[in-house]
């Protein structure tokens, strides 16, 4: 399987990350509304794992692609260590403070509800939470996983992550 990607990857990275990326957020969206909130498969909210499908196949799969090959061409310092620790430094005050913003802010748009509320009642929270889980997993991505297997560690690790985000989201 891992081989079967590989070679998609290879081939056209940044739409196989971007299908990869948005089925997984869908996952971690059905995982949030069966496991954690206990819904029901009839009381599934279809349109909601829809937005997050979109959200993960449109933005944070593209987005994610394309920064991680940024960060890789443009921070390279004199020690690994330091690289490793630059990276993540990076991905966690850049990437994921505007990543987050904007999740809550298309989310809210899409639902039809005030971006602003949603950031206020939502982003520091989340942010919090991101920076409880993600550096250190970056920190392992960044110094282990080659650069066209880092979107799919971080949409494996993302499976609980995004049932969060979508919890997260969707809490009143």
């Amino acid at each position: 399987m891992l081989s079967w990607y590989q070679a998609k990857v290879a081939r056209r990275p940044l739409l196989t990350q971007a299908i990869t990326t948005a089925i997984l957020f869908g996952a971690g969206d059905t995982l949030a509304q069966q496991a954690v909130e206990r819904k029901g498969f009839r009381n599934h909210d279809a349109a909601r794992t829809g937005r997050m499908v979109l959200y993960g196949g449109l933005i944070f799969g593209p987005a994610a692609t394309k920064w991680y090959q940024f960060l890789q061409k443009r921070i390279n310092l004199q020690s690994h260590n330091a690289t490793i620790a630059a990276r993540v430094v990076a991905d966690q005050t850049i990437f994921s403070t505007c990543n987050l913003a904007l999740f809550l802010s298309s989310m809210s748009y899409l639902e039809g509800t005030d971006p602003k509320k949603k950031l206020e009642k939502s982003y520091w929270p989340g942010l919090k939470a991101n920076w409880a889980l993600w550096p250190a997993v970056q920190a392992v991505n960044f110094k282990f996983v080659p650069l066209d297997q880092r979107v799919l560690v971080v949409n494996i690790v993302s499976l609980g992550w995004n049932c969060f985000l979508s919890w997260l989201n969707s809490s009143k």
